[in-house]
């Protein structure tokens, strides 16, 4: 046989065994493999954690038992991952990712040359968390409540070009006139609040409470720090309301305004979002999300999540994907309101 028969003999296979690889059922598939789930947040923060929470119980409840194997990959606040997660990673099922809520919405209000793909085609597998996020200042800013933030500058860590801790204070500033100082650049929520403490910023503004309430209850309770506002649809999180948190939404006046922040803010609806590559089949995409929504009803994953102090409210991936579906049906003029306040 000739050399250029050879390689094509050795090209059919390679394309069989693909077919008959893509033909497989879920628990013949996922049995005895690795699932690579590729985080795109710094170690350490609320993403990570959720992440390796997750990763520990997961693969227990998706048919053939694989192997969950969480890798990091941090970058431009998530985009570095969510563009691998679309373009470059294998679309059959053995690929995951988690990704910050600002990727989701990137392409739509955002930077659509670095957000090189179209979040409605995702794979959604669903969401460990609907969010609240706060903004929150050192004592001595201060800043005690929102209307302080029209009046007093405040200079806030920021992470990458699409994270809440970045977006939201900027987007605060240009619809209703606040006085953040961004500092942007920190690696995520951790490296964020961490600069706080050493005085590279007087707070933060936009970051989960998942992220910065459990971990750092010693401040609040001591003093340290003045948790003066909460970013959430109305009524707001009862957490915060009892502890006489003021929403964002209470100082809205203009319904343009409104609309606009609604834009914006809505993604944290799914807070802690899981997704796959594009075109994974059906049947596994179906066995993921069923794993999913297993895993959040796991007694053993929910005691780890109290433990760790984590917050589950969950969301399918059918949710999750509906949830998208109607962001990107915002009328164009307030999704360029929306992007003009995101720049």
């Amino acid at each position: 046989m000739s050399i250029r028969a050879s390689f094509f003999m050795a090209a059919l296979a390679c394309v069989a065994s693909g077919a008959r690889s893509q033909t497989l059922a879920p628990e013949a598939f996922y049995a005895n493999r690795n699932v690579d789930f590729l985080v795109g947040a710094a170690a350490g923060g609320g993403y990570g954690i959720y992440a390796a929470l997750l990763a520990r119980h997961f693969g227990g409840h998706i048919p053939g038992a694989p192997r969950v194997i969480p890798r990091t990959l941090d970058g431009a606040g998530s985009l570095t991952a969510a563009n691998q997660i679309y373009a470059t990673a294998p679309h059959d099922g053995s690929m995951f990712g988690a990704v910050f809520t600002g990727a989701i919405v990137e392409p739509l209000i955002g930077d659509r040359a670095k957000a090189r793909y179209d979040s409605r085609r995702f794979s959604f597998i669903g969401s460990a968390n609907r969010e609240t996020s706060v903004c929150f200042a050192r004592k001595d800013a201060g800043v005690r409540n929102w209307a302080d933030m029209f009046s007093k500058k405040l200079i806030v860590a920021g992470a990458g070009w699409a994270s809440s801790i970045r977006q939201f204070p900027a987007v605060l500033n240009k619809v209703l006139g606040t006085k953040f100082e961004i500092v942007s650049g920190y690696p995520g929520s951790r490296e964020a609040v961490q600069a706080v403490e050493k005085g590279e910023a007087q707070g933060v503004c936009g970051i989960q409470w998942s992220s910065f309430g459990p971990q750092y209850s010693s401040w609040i309770e001591k003093g340290d720090v003045v948790v003066f506002g909460q970013i959430a649809a109305p009524p707001g999180d009862p957490l915060q309301n009892a502890r006489g948190v003021q929403n964002i939404y209470d100082v809205v006046k203009d319904e343009g305004a409104r609309r606009v922040l609604e834009v914006i803010f809505n993604q944290s609806e799914f807070g802690r979002p899981y997704i796959a590559p594009p075109g994974v089949p059906p049947d596994r995409l179906q066995a993921l999300r069923r794993a999913f929504d297993a895993t959040m009803k796991d007694p053993e994953f929910l005691a780890d999540a109290e433990r760790t102090g984590l917050p589950i409210d969950p969301m399918t991936g059918e949710a999750f994907q509906a949830s998208v579906d109607r962001l990107y049906t915002v009328p164009e003029a307030d999704i360029e309101r929306a992007r003009a306040a995101l720049e």
